[in-house]
């Protein structure tokens, strides 16, 4: 027979799962099982309080709990207590007068803050509260203890704040500043509003450097965001957004500060959008296309560096060559792929280039001399047949010739807005792979923009080689940013998500509900974060460094917005200005 539990018996049962194993008080320390804890409240106030006065109490890296209680006032009490406090004040002023004593400004003062405060609570723009606040530490050991309680006392009185212990009322602290909304201390200092909305303590930390760009407003605290990408652990950076959200602006007003710092810029555009920006600054926009004139050979090989062996550099170029010749064949067997990699070495040694040469000053292949190796090897007809398409057909003229294109310009955009469909994942990886070929053969300061990556990150071989640059980037002064709008697709695979765990600086701007819990999951946002970016207007969004982030807005000057918008009514009137200028001029 089971004995039935009263609700009296299940409340027992409850303070006892979650008492401490131990619980002792002391006049100034209470021990909650290993941990000691004290309760200190603020007792006095300046005059004047400035704004987030609070935030280095509420950002200091200690475990502490915090009560703030604010009672109103009673305002016709509060005005019949003002009145009798001034009258005091004014005998005073006139006994010392008729005593011929000089005047005293602390009076004069006072006569005037209580005429001010009277006048505002009168007219009822203001009103009367009494505010408790207090806070319970926690440490290891007393040591501990008392050092982070001389160290908010000193934060406190540098802006003359005086705080006191609890002393023996360490258990009405404690309870005081636990989530049950009961203040047993009752110690009150009364404040109008506008000093109590200073106390306010959702403030956030200041995401900021001394040197850097900026990349918009805090919108918390209407700070700077001003950072050096490559002063971090790494100069990676993700940037997560639907479409119209501000992803691209964000990064082409980015893009547009970097280059006055002498960083070189190189961009995998998509849709075109980087056209003007790189116009503009004096930059180069490459098309790659079936029938365009720029060309990018795959073959080409990186320069050894003086402490790469060229053997490593030689086989780590195949890796990279073998995954595009893998996207253009699609699935090969066991069998294929030796042939494949015994293709290629015979290719590059048509050319008199081998693992232990110096090929520093050779000639590369071109896609048809691996064509006519593969059809004289035994095996390999059906890859023979499927890469004629790309050496003698359709698209011979996209892969099959030497490169006739610089990556000398400050700015260099890839556009490949008129390739089919089909084949942009391929010239994704193709135009990577000539980047990173360039990256490791010059050392310089770069940011490589890939502009919708889940276009590549579809692909297992393509999210790998992303994946393998954001991991390298470091070593060679590059910084990856990687902007994507379709985020599922982009943190469905192991590279994906790596890839943003690689990135010191995450972005994330306004969210369709589609992905928004994808997101979250990956983030750690809270629902407030989370219904922040479903909601974002354009050009608002949270910006990561580390563990810390906050809310940021995008803001650039008239003429950084002349040079970077994406709206097209914006473009439509800024090349209406260009012809009236040039009709002008001649």
């Amino acid at each position: 027979m089971t004995k039935r539990q009263t609700p009296e018996t299940e409340t027992k049962n409850i303070d006892s799962f979650l008492a401490p194993s131990a619980f002792s008080v002391t006049p100034n320390h209470i021990r909650v099982g290993s941990q000691f804890v004290r309760t200190i409240f603020l007792a006095t106030y300046p005059r004047y309080l400035h704004t987030n006065w609070f935030s280095p109490i509420i950002n200091l890296d200690r475990v502490f709990d915090i009560g703030i209680y604010i009672n109103p006032k009673n305002t016709a009490l509060v005005l019949k207590q003002l009145r009798d406090q001034l009258a005091r004040l004014q005998a005073q002023v006139m006994e010392e007068s008729s005593t011929g004593k000089v005047r005293n400004p602390i009076l004069e003062t006072a006569i005037q803050d209580i005429e001010s405060l009277r006048d505002q609570l009168q007219q009822g723009t203001d009103r009367f509260f009494e505010l408790g606040v207090y806070i319970t530490l926690y440490e290891n050991s007393l040591r501990e203890l008392d050092e982070t309680e001389n160290k908010i006392k000193g934060m406190l009185e540098y802006q003359l704040i005086f705080s006191r212990p609890a002393t023996f009322r360490m258990s009405e602290g404690f309870s005081s500043t636990l989530p049950l909304n009961t203040d047993k201390l009752s110690v009150y200092t009364s404040l109008n509003t506008e000093p109590l909305s200073s106390t306010f303590p959702f403030v956030s930390f200041d995401l900021t450097s001394n040197s850097g760009i900026l990349y918009g407003i805090n919108t918390h605290n209407n700070s700077l965001v001003l950072y050096d990408r490559f002063g971090l652990e790494n100069a990676n950076a993700v940037v997560f957004g639907k479409s119209g959200g501000g992803k691209s602006y964000t990064i082409k007003l980015e893009i547009l500060r970097s280059l006055v710092f002498g960083t070189q810029v190189l961009v995998i555009d998509p849709e075109d959008e980087y056209k003007f920006l790189a116009e503009t600054v004096g930059g180069s926009n490459i098309k790659i296309s079936i029938n365009s004139p720029h060309h990018l050979n795959p073959f080409d090989l990186p320069v050894p560096k003086t402490d790469e062996a060229p053997a490593d550099v030689f086989k780590s170029h195949l890796l990279a060559l073998t995954g595009l010749l893998k996207l253009i064949l699609g699935d090969l067997t066991p069998e294929e792929d030796s042939i494949l990699d015994e293709a290629l070495i015979q290719t590059y040694a048509i050319k008199d280039i081998t693992p232990d040469a110096d090929f520093s000053n050779s000639i590369p292949p071109i896609l048809s001399d691996l064509q006519n190796v593969l059809e004289g090897l035994t095996g390999a007809e059906s890859m023979a047949i499927r890469l004629k398409k790309y050496s003698q057909g359709t698209f011979a003229g996209f892969l099959n010739n030497p490169t006739n294109v610089s990556l000398e310009n400050r700015l260099v955009a890839f556009s490949i807005r008129d390739m089919e469909e089909e084949l942009r994942p391929i010239a994704m990886y193709l135009i990577l792979n000539h980047i990173w070929t360039q990256v490791r053969r010059d050392l310089k300061k770069r940011i490589l923009v890939v502009d919708e990556a889940w276009w590549l990150m579809k692909y297992p071989l393509g999210a790998e080689f992303l994946f393998n640059i954001a991991k390298r980037a470091r070593k060679y002064y590059l910084g990856l940013t990687t902007i994507s709008q379709d985020i599922p697709d982009f943190m469905a695979s192991a590279q994906g998500k790596a890839i943003v765990t690689n990135s010191s600086i995450q972005m994330l701007m306004k969210q369709s509900p589609a992905s928004i819990e994808v997101v979250k999951q990956t983030f750690n946002l809270t629902d407030a974060e989370k219904y922040y970016l479903l909601e974002a207007r354009v050009g608002f969004g949270l910006f990561f460094i580390g563990q810390n982030h906050v809310g940021i807005r995008i803001v650039a000057s008239y003429a950084e917005d002349q040079i970077i918008t994406s709206d097209p009514r914006q473009i439509l009137e800024v090349e209406k200005a260009k012809e009236e200028w040039a009709k002008m001029s001649s």
